[in-house]
C-alpha cells in the first residue's frame, strides 16, 4: 500500500454542532474511516458517532490509541488540552477556531507538532472563500481594510469573548492580507453579558503601513458581515452573508466565486486540506501559526479598555 492509498483513521472530539459538521464531512470523504467521537457525555458521543457508524468514546485515552487524526471541536476552553494530548502521542490534528485560549498555549501546540512531526491545522474556513475569490494571488497591498462581523444572540460560544468567538475570522482574514507582521493593535470591548464580551472594536497598523478597522457584535439585530478592502487602485466591498462583491480594482477576481466548491463549503474544503496534508504531505492550509497570530491580536482587544471605564 502506497501512503497516497493510505485510509486516515480519524476522530471528533466534541459531539455539538461543529462535532457533527467534522463528523459528516470525515464520513463522506473515502479516504478515511471515522473511527470514532469522544464526549465526557458517553450518551451523547454515541449519538453523534452512531449516525456514521462510528463509535463513542467517554474515555480521551482509549479514543487517540484508535486514531491517526482529530478535529477538536469541543468547547474553546478545552482546545489546548485535547489537541496537546493528541499532538504529544503522535496524532495530527486540526483545531477548530480559536486555536487556544491563550498565546502561550498556542505556541505549545505549535512546538509540540514541530517536535513529533505532526500536522496541526487550524479551522480559519474564510480563507477558502478568499482563496475561491483569487484575492490571496493580488500581488498588491491593500492599503485599509474594514470589516465588520455582526451575529444574533446565541447560546454558543458563550464561554470566549467575541473577539475569539467571531472577530477572530477577520483577524485572520486581515493578517493574511496584509502580508506583513501586525505593528499595533488597539481596541474596546463591552462588559459582555455574562463576563465575556459581546462587542469589541479594533484597530490595527502593520509594519508595511495597512490599517484595519474592525467590529463584531453577538447580540446585533441581525446576521451581517462585510468587508472592504482599499487598494491605490480601486476597492473591493465584499458581504460574506450573501456570497457577492463590488469589485473597482483591475485586478481579475472571480466574481462567480460562491459557485465554487470550497465557498460554498468552507468547512469541508478545510477539511479535505486537512486530510491531503496528513495523507499526501501537501502544504498546511491554515498552520498552527496563522491561529497564534490572530490570537494574539484577539488577546490583545481583550486586554482593551471596556465601554464607558
Amino acid at each position: 500500500m502506497t501512503f497516497n492509498s493510505r485510509i486516515l483513521r480519524a476522530g471528533v472530539v466534541g459531539a455539538g454542532v461543529f462535532g457533527g459538521f467534522h463528523a459528516s464531512k470525515y464520513a463522506a470523504n473515502e479516504r478515511v474511516e471515522l473511527i470514532g467521537v469522544y464526549e465526557p457525555d458517553l450518551e451523547r458521543a454515541k449519538a453523534l458517532a452512531e449516525k456514521h457508524g462510528a463509535k463513542g468514546f467517554d474515555n480521551f485515552a482509549a479514543f487517540l490509541s484508535e486514531v491517526d487524526a482529530i478535529t477538536v471541536a469541543s468547547p474553546a476552553v478545552h482546545h489546548f488540552e485535547a489537541a496537546a494530548t493528541a499532538l504529544a502521542m503522535g496524532k495530527h490534528v486540526l483545531v477548530e477556531k480559536p486555536i487556544a485560549s491563550s498565546v502561550e498555549e498556542a505556541r505549545e501546540l505549535i512546538a509540540l507538532a514541530a517536535k513529533h512531526g505532526c500536522v496541526l491545522q487550524v479551522g480559519h474556513q474564510e480563507r477558502f472563500v478568499f482563496n475561491a475569490m483569487g484575492l490571496f494571488a493580488v500581488d498588491a497591498t491593500p492599503r485599509k481594510i474594514t470589516a465588520s462581523r455582526m451575529g444574533l444572540p446565541s447560546e454558543r460560544c458563550l464561554d470566549v469573548s467575541v473577539t475569539l468567538d467571531l472577530m477572530v475570522h477577520d483577524l485572520d482574514l486581515v493578517i493574511a492580507l496584509s502580508g506583513s507582521a501586525v505593528k499595533s493593535v488597539t481596541g474596546e470591548v463591552d462588559a459582555g453579558r455574562f463576563g465575556q464580551p459581546d462587542i469589541a472594536r479594533a484597530h490595527l497598523v502593520f509594519d508595511n503601513g495597512c490599517e484595519a478597522e474592525l467590529s463584531a457584535s453577538r447580540v446585533h439585530h441581525e446576521r451581517d458581515r462585510k468587508m472592504t478592502v482599499e487598494y491605490e487602485t480601486g476597492v473591493l466591498e465584499i458581504d460574506f452573508v450573501a456570497k457577492t462583491f463590488n469589485n473597482t480594482t483591475p485586478y481579475a477576481l472571480n466574481a462567480d466565486f460562491a459557485e465554487s466548491p470550497t465557498a460554498k463549503d468552507s468547512l469541508g474544503a478545510n477539511v479535505n486540506a486537512f486530510i491531503a496534508s496528513v495523507l499526501d504531505g501537501a502544504p498546511v492550509a491554515v498552520p498552527g501559526i496563522a491561529g497564534l497570530r490572530a490570537l494574539d491580536a484577539a488577546r490583545a482587544i481583550d486586554g482593551a479598555r471596556i465601554y464607558g471605564s
